[in-house]
């Protein structure tokens, strides 16, 4: 365990994007995979990144960033899950 829990949690979501990607991609779901990859990958980078930040200001901006990227992630998120919810509803009709 690090010295920050916002580290580790990052991190271990990265691992559950990655892993949901190999899933993804498995499947052919190439487009929304490749966008979870990057935005869902990144939050933990800039988390990373602000705990070398030069300065309050820039330790901000980095966690800023990383939020953006998660409201990113979110919205790839859910855009799979109102896909699977179309193509279940298509195949029951």
């Amino acid at each position: 365990m690090s010295e920050s829990k916002l580290r580790d949690q990052s991190l271990e979501f990265a691992v559950s994007v990655i892993n949901l990607v190999k899933d993804l991609k498995s499947k052919h779901e190439t487009i929304i995979s490749n966008q979870i990859g990057r935005s869902g990958t990144s939050i933990g980078a800039n988390i990373r990144e602000a705990f070398y930040a030069h300065g309050k200001a820039d330790f901000v901006a980095k966690l800023h960033i990383a939020l953006k990227e998660c409201s990113e992630t979110e919205y790839w998120l859910e855009l799979l899950i109102e896909k699977g919810r179309f193509l279940y509803s298509a195949d029951a009709g």
